[in-house]
């Protein structure tokens, strides 16, 4: 049985009493019959009890937990600290307030405890930003003169379900690179096991991988992993659920989905992208150099060999077809950044253009 059920019980039995009093003041007042008002009263409060009771009762607070939910917690304490304030400047100002003379005294204190706690909320919401880096950085500068502490330290990173999938974020978090707490909300890990059930193959073994990341993730003491229940009322699409969250929380999204990257770029949340810092790490080579490449495959036009070098770096030779399955000397004519990453392309040489 629901928490509605009950409470529309309680409603009907609570507006029924109500409604048999009510019937019985009004036979009074009206010369009638009382078993007959409080008869009729008592069956109307209880349909208007077993109707509405949910509407002023539960409805209500599902309402309430909900927008909870979706306001952070940084953004409640700032609530919190923001009333109190206020409420303790109308509380100095109320008896100064309360001696002029009435009805001034006695309006003026009320109005003042409205106005001042509007006021602290507002201030303290408004500025909750720049009040947490405050007393952030002078927590963590204490922290840093005994030696221990960062100021990234309390940073909250989303994580996508295309990274977890994707794998290398456990590597980069072993690194120490990553700063922070990883959060991963409860509807990416649905996403994540709706993947996992698929009926296609493919889709199946990318879930199941990105469960068995989630679990490397979790067991691993170099970055904490958080898994939270907090959603985003109204909005189906993860992708927008992600964006919508790290807006209302303040911070960036770990992903390699293109779009998704676009879409947070457009709306002003900030993205860290796997794919963009392997492009970054990659070795930076000029035109002219020399390096050594195993030449796998052959070229879309003709003549072309194709190697890749140690970082996946993928390195188009001309006239390399002949060299297919041997390591040779060539020498970089150009390098091309795409979207997927970096590309060489290069020509034959010799061993004395690597050394040099």
């Amino acid at each position: 049985m629901s928490v509605d059920f009950f409470a529309r019980i309680f409603g009907m039995v609570i507006f029924s009493v109500l409604g048999i009093y009510s019937g019985i003041f009004l036979s009074g007042l009206d010369n009638g019959q009382p078993e007959l008002y409080a008869t009729v009263l008592g069956l109307v409060g209880a349909l208007i009890g077993l109707i509405l009771t949910p509407y002023l009762t539960t409805r209500p607070m599902r309402k309430l937990r909900a927008i909870l939910a979706r306001i952070s917690a940084q953004t409640l304490l700032a609530v919190l600290v923001g009333l109190i304030t206020g409420l303790l400047l109308a509380a100095l100002l109320a008896f100064p307030i309360s001696l002029l003379p009435s009805p001034f005294g006695d309006i003026l204190p009320f109005i003042g405890v409205l106005l001042f706690g509007y006021l602290g909320i507002s201030i303290f919401v408004m500025r909750q930003a720049d009040i947490f880096s405050v007393l952030r950085l002078n927590i963590f500068k204490g922290e840093a003169d005994s030696g221990t502490g960062s100021t990234d330290a309390s940073r909250t990173i989303l994580l996508d379900t295309s990274v977890i999938i994707d794998g290398r974020i456990n590597d980069i978090a072993r690194t120490g690179f990553l700063v922070g707490t990883l959060l991963i909300p409860r509807f990416v890990l649905n996403e994540l096991q709706y993947i996992a059930d698929s009926s296609d193959s493919l889709r199946r073994q990318r879930g199941r991988r990105g469960m068995e990341v989630l679990s490397d993730l979790q067991k691993d003491t170099t970055v904490p992993v958080r898994i939270s229940d907090i959603d985003v009322e109204g909005v189906r699409e993860v992708d927008d659920k992600l964006v919508i969250l790290a807006r209302q929380l303040r911070c960036p999204i770990l992903t390699n989905d293109y779009n998704l990257n676009r879409i947070a770029e457009l709306q002003g949340v900030p993205v860290l992208n796997v794919n963009e810092l392997a492009n970054a790490v990659k070795s930076v080579l000029l035109p002219g150099e020399g390096i050594i490449v195993n030449i796998i495959q052959e070229g879309k036009e003709a003549g072309q060999g194709v190697g890749y070098l140690d970082d996946g770096t993928m390195v188009v030779v001309e006239d390399g077809r002949n060299y297919l399955g041997q390591e040779a000397a060539v020498v970089v004519t150009k390098v091309l950044q795409t979207a997927a990453g970096r590309m060489i392309f290069a020509r034959m040489g010799d061993q004395a253009d690597v050394e040099a």
